[in-house]
């Protein structure tokens, strides 16, 4: 176990930022998937820009790889370009 003060407070933090990472990387797995299994074009449209503006704030804050945000983006965006 922890042996100082501040060892003890930054294992209670570390819990919380994990806890919050988590929450905010499934909210937007979650919206993800509701935008992926839209089939109407214009909502989609509407739909990614919030997506796309999640992603890269999970992106910014480290929480995924800029790669793979970027990624996610792209091939969210083709999707919704290819529907009819």
């Amino acid at each position: 176990m922890a042996n100082h003060k501040s060892a003890l407070k930054r294992i209670r933090r570390n819990e919380a930022v994990r806890l919050r990472n988590k929450y905010q990387h499934k909210t937007v797995r979650n919206a993800i998937r509701k935008l992926r299994s839209t089939e109407d074009k214009k909502e989609a449209a509407t739909m990614l820009p919030t997506v796309v503006a999640m992603i890269d704030k999970l992106a910014k804050r480290n929480i995924i790889h800029t790669n793979k945000a970027s990624n996610l983006k792209s091939s969210l965006t083709k999707r919704v370009n290819a529907l009819a």
